[in-house]
């Protein structure tokens, strides 16, 4: 049968890795494809790196442009990742009716609306397995293995290098800034590891899986993100004296009211698997109203692991190439007539318990005025610790751990402890979830 043709654009880390796995695996891959699928014309700005890689077997070009108008190339993958080249290129192929793999989360997250309806209009395929935690495949689970359910909320350490952090904070005790360096000096951070370490790498990942899960549009744009830069020691042992692993979670949650879409460091009982995902691994926890919860592991990233999704998406379209484009799996999961318009909540709408930590002055009266500062705002106490002073000190860390409130509460009461006479410096606050339902 007649080989499918594809044409990669990026041949770095998992460019590298799809050529690998595609080569290596080539006769397995086509038994369950229905035939062949083959690299035919590869673009990167690297010529030496390019041949290198192919070992001269395909034709390499430094024009990405000259592979998606290539009338020879059936499937482009875009492997290079960013927000503007990436997107004229997608677009570009979709209008020269090519189909689409990409493991390129950000350009979905800002732009994916925009990438589906050209493909829809087109007739063509956007597949994007890769783009979300690696190798796991999670988003054909949400899109298809979960489709009888109504998802509840779906919950996911999706960042290998901050959870590689948060792992080696919690192991050796040390501060974020120490384990960054270290993370840099093993590869798992980048130079400037901005898009991790302030959850904005997470985000684009979790826009795409509650776009998917509810049948919402990509709305990047109002996902809350807070990253690990602030995180001490101190808060991951005392959350570890309470029983809690720190984790930065992506928590996507359906209200009557609308969607949350957050990311931020999260508490987790430490009896609970995902907070035992540790070093640079990824999970994803969802919640189905049948099936109840289930959990995807696995390596978040890597070369060969992100290629096995690259390639599994390949084998998808290739299957799905001659097909009624009405007959495929939609995009988004939801037929794309019936996307809902639910709004996404502000943070000061969420719901949610809260881990409380404050200076305070080690005298009668102090507590009293804390609680009392909870109690105008509604906000019920679940457990309270008080460490001992150090020797010579009149200050002493409480941490508070309440029961679910409004973030506008929240933030309401911080402002009235942060102003009494007898607290010193700012409130620190890290939010929980329990993940049990």
């Amino acid at each position: 049968m007649k080989p499918i043709n594809v044409g990669l654009l990026g041949i770095g880390t998992v460019g590298g890795g799809t050529y690998t796995v595609l080569t290596r695996n080539q006769e397995e891959i086509t038994r369950r494809a229905g035939r062949p699928i083959r690299i035919v014309k590869v673009a990167d700005r690297n010529l030496a790196l390019a041949k290198e890689v192919t070992k001269g077997e395909v034709e390499v070009t430094d024009d990405a442009f000259a592979v998606v108008t290539d009338p020879n190339v059936d499937i482009v993958v875009e492997l290079i990742g960013g927000y503007t080249v990436a997107k004229e290129l997608v677009l570009k192929a979709i209008e020269n009716g090519k189909h689409v793999v990409t493991a390129n989360k950000a350009l979905l997250a800002v732009h994916g609306n925009e990438i589906f309806a050209a493909a829809q209009k087109k007739g063509v395929i956007v597949a994007f397995e890769a783009a979300v935690a690696g190798g796991i495949p999670i988003i054909k689970a949400l899109r298809e293995g979960l489709t009888a359910n109504r998802i509840e909320w779906i919950a996911g350490i999706i960042n290998g290098t901050t959870n590689f952090i948060l792992t080696e904070m919690r192991e050796k005790g040390l501060d974020f800034a120490d384990v960054l360096k270290e993370a840099q000096r093993l590869g798992y951070a980048e130079a400037d590891p901005t898009f991790d370490v302030e959850g904005i790498d997470a985000a684009h990942k979790l826009t795409i899986m509650s776009a998917i899960g509810f049948g919402i549009p990509m709305q990047f744009d109002k996902a809350y993100t807070e990253g690990i830069t602030k995180l001490t020691g101190d808060d991951i042992r005392y959350a570890e004296e309470l029983g809690y692993r720190v984790k930065l979670l992506g928590i996507t949650r359906k209200t009557e009211k609308g969607v949350e879409l957050r990311v931020h460091p999260t508490l987790i009982p430490e009896k609970r698997l995902i907070a035992n995902v540790n070093g640079a691994m990824n999970a994803v926890l969802v919640m189905g109203d049948a099936v109840g919860p289930t959990m995807y592991y696995g390596a978040g990233a890597g070369a060969e692991p992100t290629a096995s999704s690259v390639v599994a998406d390949l084998v998808d379209v290739t299957r799905m190439h001659t097909a009624d484009p009405h007959h495929r799996v939609p995009h988004l999961a939801f037929q794309p007539d019936q996307l809902s318009d639910l709004p996404i909540l502000p943070m000061e709408d969420v719901r949610t318990s809260y881990y409380l930590r404050l200076r305070a002055q080690d005298k009668p009266g102090v507590l009293a005025d804390i609680t009392r500062i909870l109690a105008d705002q509604e906000i019920s106490i679940d457990a309270m610790l008080q460490k001992e002073p150090d020797e010579g000190e009149d200050q002493a860390d409480i941490i508070i751990l309440t029961h679910i409130t409004v973030e506008r509460n929240i933030n309401q009461a911080i402002a009235k402890i942060e102003a009494l006479p007898t607290i010193n410096g700012k409130v620190i606050r890290i939010r929980m979830e329990s993940l049990s339902r």
